[in-house]
């Protein structure tokens, strides 16, 4: 008889409970629709539709929008704490301490980095490697909203976009005069974060500019991270239209803590046995924007470069001594992406038809004790996309759009085995979508996606692959279909996906030695629910729930599970802020329940055992006097012993950072 072991932890909170929320919510909003059609609207907000601006009204079908007061008041110190904490999206613990965890929409499982997008004002920030995006080098401060879009979405934004698209909106053109802020923090694990940030704004003309000085020893051993980050951005707007430009800095300097087996997991969670292990990594990004009216015709693009320089350094014991194996590598991307809009109104009808091009160039240099890798990869798109508004009887909407997109690889390395010579590759794909919805009743829409989407296989994954020839590419066929109820203060949004995956690109660790391949048919399936309510004034209610099958449907391994995939995750959150004699103080509090999932090389489901399901809360008190706020916050609030990282069978274990407390002051003048 086999026993799972469960991890030593404070008493869970039952999924139930959590779910309960969510179905409270849901009840609520329906029962309120009627009575609130007259009071409630959507919010006004400006959100990113097509790749320009869009009221509520044109929104992205299923977006989900977290603003800068959300940021601030959940206490999130980072954009992928944010991500995680305020959206809701499933996030897996980074390897290398760092705070930059694999955010996960749609159960991608250890490869769901490579699956979604992810933008800073339009910018890819996705690199042709296996790595996350480096959130943590944006200046939490400099970030106006953050848009979640879930699914298929490869037309407008190209490969990668199964999962969805997280686009993070810089603040745009600032207020009239000097404004800035201050911000001292310093808690737990000797975590420490320095923030400053400033505005100016005189007449057409605004520029900001931002540091960070933060670090943390973390909560294992030699998991030490520390960086320093720096930003700014000057801004023009005239008449017809803006121009900016923008730059950030970023020094990363880590620990690497390696892995655990489960019983030196069970024995100390915080023990490290790579205790030399260490690397850096520095990030440049600067661009330029532009954007300018003519008539009915909208004309945009933005120019952006970023350099990265990576150093990682790993010891291992060889013939009794001490051996170091050293790699470093330099990468470099460009990105232009030239757009244009133009927008008709014939009667009650509005056509708004986007085109666009994207041209991207990636290239990578290595140096390291086994590899001399050097890559390069460039690719061109073009995109269309025509959606029709009808404004009666019901407000309707419908789009279509395509795209086609080639890639050129190159790729050496002399150390492989066997050598790589000057290898020369090139791939094309297609994606489209099709899209509507329609206003069935006051504040009850209807919404349904279907389309097709794509991801190539990135350098790191060809460079181990199984066969001769580079992996094929990735296509997901999409479809989704989902209603929102209720306004402003009271809404249920809820959508039910399916991905079916041809050639999902993966590593498998039963090829060999592992290599990364082209798997047999797979597919995501589930639903998602999002819910917000206004109990009164002062208090504020949010749930997100995600249920995810995600399995082979082909090949040997058909009708089993894949793996690192949560069925479920639920996450909900409350937030105080009360008027009156107690105006000043505000609190938020948020809980997530994330369900067992696979270990990482259980392709065969024959492991006897899972990575047990968890929660964790959080919380954050603050009151504010005048400019100034002090503020208490914590993490792991139970001090839950958990990890959602584990590559092996009870073992290849990441553990998850166990309670922290902080506290922090702001000054805002």
């Amino acid at each position: 008889m086999k026993f799972a072991v469960v991890p030593r932890s404070a008493p869970a909170l039952k999924p139930l409970a959590l779910a309960c929320a969510l179905s409270v919510l849901a009840a609520d909003a329906f029962a309120q629709v009627a009575a609130q059609a007259a009071q409630d609207t959507l919010p006004s907000i400006v959100v990113t539709g097509a790749r320009f601006p869009a009221q509520a009204a044109t929104a992205p079908i299923g977006a989900t929008v977290i603003t800068a007061e959300d940021i601030r008041r959940s206490g999130a110190t980072d954009v992928n704490a944010a991500i995680r904490k305020v959206g809701g999206v499933y996030g897996r613990q980074s390897l290398d301490a760092s705070p930059d965890f694999a955010l996960d929409l749609r159960g991608f499982g250890s490869n769901s980095a490579q699956n979604v997008v992810i933008l800073v004002d339009g910018v890819r920030l996705n690199e042709n490697e296996l790595t996350n995006a480096v959130l943590s080098s944006i200046p939490v401060d400099t970030v106006e909203r953050i848009e979640i879009q879930r699914g298929g979405s490869s037309v407008l934004y190209g490969e990668g976009a199964t999962g969805g698209v997280i686009n993070i909106i810089t603040r745009g053109a600032g207020k009239q005069g000097t404004h800035g802020s201050l911000f001292a923090e310093a808690g737990r694990f000797d975590a420490h974060d320095l923030r400053a940030s400033l505005t100016h704004g005189a007449g057409p003309l605004s520029f900001d500019v931002a540091v960070a000085k933060r670090g943390t020893d973390n909560y294992r051993d030699n998991s030490e991270f520390r960086q320093k980050t720096a930003s700014g951005g000057v801004q023009y707007s005239y008449g017809a239209g803006r121009a900016g430009l923008r730059f950030e800095r970023s020094e990363q300097d880590a620990r690497f803590p390696g892995s655990l087996t489960e019983a030196q997991f069970l024995d100390n969670p915080r023990d490290s046995f790579t205790r030399d292990d260490f690397g850096t990594l520095d990030t440049d990004r600067i661009g330029a924007f532009v954007e300018h009216r003519v008539g009915a015709v909208e004309l945009a693009a933005e120019l952006s470069h970023r350099e990265r320089e990576v150093e990682a350094n790993y010891f291992y014991m060889s013939g009794g001594a001490k051996v170091a194996s050293r790699s470093r590598y330099d990468a470099s991307q460009t990105q232009f992406s030239p757009r244009v809009r133009h927008i008709a109104t014939f009667g009650d009808k509005r056509n708004e038809l986007v085109a666009g091009i994207d041209l991207m160039r990636w290239e990578r240099q290595v140096k390291s004790d086994f590899s001399r890798g050097d890559a390069e990869q460039d690719s061109k798109a073009f995109y269309l996309r025509n959606e029709v508004l009808w404004n009666a009887p019901h407000n309707a909407r419908l789009a279509i759009g395509g795209r086609h997109e080639r890639f050129t690889k190159d790729y050496s390395d002399p150390l492989a085995f066997p050598p790589v010579v000057n290898e020369h590759r090139r791939q094309s794909i297609n994606a489209w979508s099709l899209e509507g919805s329609v206003d069935v009743a006051p504040q009850v829409i209807l919404f349904a996606k279907a389309g097709r989407s794509y991801r190539i296989a990135n350098v790191d994954e060809n460079s181990l692959r199984s066969g001769l020839d580079v992996l094929a590419p990735q296509t997901s066929r999409d479809l989704e279909l989902g209603v929102t109820a209720g306004g402003a203060d009271r809404q249920l949004s809820a959508r039910l996906f399916r991905h079916r995956l041809t050639n999902e690109i993966f590593y498998d660790p039963t090829i060999g030695w592992g290599a990364n391949t082209n798997l047999d048919p797979t597919r995501r399936q589930g639903f998602e629910v999002e819910g917000r309510h206004a109990v009164t004034q002062d208090l504020r209610l949010s749930a997100q729930w995600q249920r995810v099958d995600a399995e082979f449907t082909g090949g040997p391994n058909a009708g089993r599970e894949m793996v690192l995939v949560p069925k479920n995750v639920v996450t909900v959150r409350a937030a105080w802020t009360p008027s009156g004699t107690l105006s000043g103080h505000s609190a938020d509090i948020g809980a997530q329940w994330v369900g067992s999932q696979r270990y990482g090389s259980d392709f065969t489901n024959s492991c006897g055992a899972r990575i047990p399901s968890y929660t964790t809360i959080d919380a954050r008190y603050a009151y504010r006097v005048g400019a100034w706020e002090a503020a208490v916050s914590g993490l792991n609030l139970a001090d839950r012993q958990y990890y959602s990282n584990a590559f092996d069978c009870r073992s290849g274990i990441y553990p998850s950072d166990g309670r922290q407390l902080k506290l922090s002051l702001r000054y805002d003048f």
